[in-house]
């Protein structure tokens, strides 16, 4: 293998080991009964995982949307293997899936063109970093929890596994779409660097709209 394919076939090691093995295993440990009040932290994680470092290996914002929705639609089906019931809001699941991998792709895209030989490095490293957020998020302050994208996909999606669904979580879909649209745009923009700042001030006026209009499920 040649120097220039092992970075390469380690991107696709880490999107198949944050997105799929870790969330899948996740899936077969928890009982049954447990798995609908933990799905929305675990398919987050696989599609924040698949997604953004998928987007980062291949450069490629499409690749990353489309293997993250095949992610999460996997998870849905391995868990109701385990005996999770079918999904009370199947659209509002499916809206959900799609805004949280548009998102979580748009970051991995930046990343890869911000820096094209170690973006899915950094992808990697924030896939952890929010990672461990989702699993001490009970732990954490209200005020933090509001300024992570990965919290707003496990928010919306577990909304609509044991929720009423998308009118609930409208807030934190709007977030996602929001930072999914800058995000693309400065990848377009690059390299000029005055678009970070306008990325920046939205994610903090999308927080915001996410403390003042909490979901509720």
């Amino acid at each position: 293998m040649t120097n220039a394919l092992r970075p390469f076939h380690r991107g696709w090691l880490a999107a198949a080991l944050a997105g799929v093995v870790i969330p899948a295993i996740a899936v077969l440990w928890l009982d049954a009964m447990e798995l609908p009040r933990r799905h929305g932290p675990i398919l987050a994680l696989g599609l924040m995982g698949m997604g953004m470092i998928a987007a980062a290996t291949a450069a490629r914002f499409r690749v990353g949307v489309a293997l993250a929705l095949l992610t999460g639609v996997g998870l849905i089906g391995l868990a109701q293997l385990r005996g999770m019931d079918a999904l009370p809001h199947p659209m509002s699941t499916g809206l959900a899936l799609l805004i949280a991998s548009v998102s979580f792709a748009a970051r991995g895209t930046l990343f890869t063109r911000a820096h094209p030989h170690h973006g899915w490095i950094i992808a990697a490293l924030v896939v952890g970093g929010e990672a461990a957020t989702l699993l001490t998020a009970a732990w954490l302050p209200p005020w933090l929890l509001v300024l992570l994208p990965a919290q707003w996909a496990s928010t919306a999606i577990q909304t609509s596994v044991t929720g009423s669904g998308t009118q609930a979580a409208a807030s934190v879909l709007v977030a996602l779409a929001g930072t999914a649209t800058t995000t693309l745009l400065v990848a377009r923009l690059l390299p000029r660097r005055w678009p970070y700042a306008l990325m920046f001030t939205v994610w903090l006026a999308l927080s915001a709209v996410v403390a003042r209009f909490p979901a509720t499920w």
